[in-house]
């Protein structure tokens, strides 16, 4: 099933331009370690032309063009992407899977996400219109008040390797919906979907420069873009150490930041859960997107009167993940993103064996694929919480375990982390999932189930994980200023001070 990447320039100002410094970056197939084709590498001086065309197109006509133009003129530009998008989902779909090493299934439920998403943000921005001078009531009849709502300018979006189109889409429809202009800048690991999005853009008739799409490294992109004096506020998904550097850039300049940052989720199996359900569960949570995701319930903390037993089956589920090529029928795990990230994971194994873990199942290559960053589904037991399997995220399909006896030791094993993005507990008494929920730190919580999404509700984490939410209502608020208009609305003068006698 041969398919060929396009190859693509800069998105800049509706327009595809080479870099400025000419370079190029490979793509790699990770299922074949082949080099497959290129992206441009940008740096910081096709990041000042992107920030300009940004600029330009908010200015555009005062304004009328984009930024205060109505929500519903911003909705049918948000819809046709939407209709595009699944106009083109097969390919997007393998192109993802290729690029990336997602399985073909996961990836075109992506693209149906990323279409929806845009949907999604659509309706919010015809919305919006009616939300516009939100009277305010006041206690001095005098005055009458009213909120209007902004868009925060030019914002600059900075997204991971692991959902490469659908992350870019979190941020991208309700930057745009709230009528912001964008830059983009996509993991050089995974940028082929994004570019396609531009084409996308360019196909629909975007305004020119309200959407602008620069690939390329981190340093040479992504901190440009971050510091850049003209960029009114950065959103960020990735890893904690490098949203720690975007905060310190934007805090020179006073700017906003949102961040999604990186997890080590629990999840709480009680001894009355159904153990073949809980088990699915329990293997979706880590092993789905080949681990590669920020809110994986990567901590199993297992009631220890059904822990043997649950282990056990949880091992034969696992056995049963069919791990090949990711465009490969039936695919379940497919190779993980990058040879940097292979050794990063293998590395996390040997350091948990050393430190005295035991590897209960997977740990190292699939003997059947001799090619590609194959890593098995693995189990780690015997973990202490001191061990860095505990605390630190591997992001990829690595799995450790703790029991437990009681609700109370289960739930301080649960907040023993520096993150607070997902967790998950699965039981039959509701009451006491309602309980955990409230006492679980996360931003997210799931009851007899892990890691579905949605983008009508909202998404984020506390602690380390980062702060701001995406998705739902609140993903459109991060793009929104919040502007106060107050009339002194009486005949009379306002009497504070003495009146100078008339002449």
């Amino acid at each position: 099933m041969a398919i060929q990447i396009p190859t693509r320039l800069l998105f800049i100002d509706g327009e595809w331009r080479e870099p400025v410094l000419k370079k190029r970056i490979s793509i790699i197939n990770p299922a074949s370690e082949e080099i497959i084709g290129s992206i441009p590498a940008a740096t910081a001086e096709d990041v000042e032309l992107a920030v300009e065309a940004a600029r330009r197109a908010l200015a555009r006509n005062k304004g009328r063009d984009w930024a205060s133009a109505s929500g519903a003129v911003r909705a049918k530009y948000l819809r046709a992407i939407a209709a595009k998008i699944t106009e083109r989902k097969s390919e997007l779909a393998k192109l993802e899977a290729i690029d990336c090493g997602k399985p073909l299934d996961e990836a075109a439920w992506d693209v149906d996400d990323v279409a929806g998403c845009f949907e999604y943000y659509a309706d919010l921005a015809e919305g919006l219109d009616a939300q516009q001078k939100a009277s305010i009531s006041l206690p001095m009849e005098q005055f009458k008040s009213h909120v209007l709502k902004e868009p925060i300018g030019v914002v600059g979006l900075i997204t991971p390797w692991n959902y490469p189109l659908l992350m870019a889409t979190w941020k991208v429809a309700p930057a745009l919906a709230a009528g912001c202009a964008a830059i983009l800048k996509p993991s050089e690991l995974a940028s082929v979907t994004c570019l396609e999005l531009a084409a996308v853009c360019r196909e629909v008739g975007l305004p020119p420069g309200v959407l602008n799409i620069v690939t390329g490294l981190g340093h040479e992109a992504g901190a440009p873009l971050a510091s850049h004096p003209h960029v009114d506020k950065i959103a960020f998904t990735g890893s904690t150490i490098t949203g720690s550097k975007i905060m310190t850039a934007a805090a020179q300049l006073v700017k906003p930041v949102s961040l999604e940052l990186g997890g080590k989720s629990p999840i709480v199996v009680f001894d009355d859960v159904d153990i073949d359900k809980a088990a699915e569960w329990t293997a979706f949570g880590v092993f789905w997107t080949n681990g590669q995701i920020c809110s994986a319930t990567s901590r199993l903390i297992i009631h220890e009167n059904i822990a043997a037993e649950f282990l056990d089956r949880l091992v034969k589920w696992i056995k049963n993940i069919k791990i090949s090529d990711p465009l490969e029928e039936g695919c379940r795990l497919g190779p993980v993103v990058s040879g940097g990230q292979y050794e990063k994971i293998l590395k996390f194994i040997s350091t948990a064996k050393s430190e005295g873990a035991t590897v209960l199942s997977g740990g190292a290559r699939p003997e059947h694929l001799k090619k590609g960053f194959f890593i098995e589904p693995t189990i780690i037991t015997d973990v202490t919480t001191s061990m860095q399997i505990w605390r630190e995220e591997v992001f990829g399909p690595v799995l450790c375990v703790k029991t437990f006896s009681s609700e109370d030791e289960a739930l301080e094993l649960a907040n023993d982390t520096q993150y607070g993005l997902g967790a998950a507990v699965i039981s039959k008494d509701l009451e006491r999932c309602e309980r955990v929920s409230k006492a679980l730190q996360a931003g997210i919580v799931w009851i007899n189930c892990s890691q579905p999404c949605f983008c009508q509700a909202p998404w984020g984490g506390n602690k380390r994980s980062g702060f701001g939410r995406e998705l739902g209502k609140w993903g459109l608020d991060n793009y929104l200023s919040v502007k106060q208009v107050t009339q002194y609305a009486s005949d009379e003068p306002w009497g504070w001070y003495k009146s100078p006698s008339k002449l």
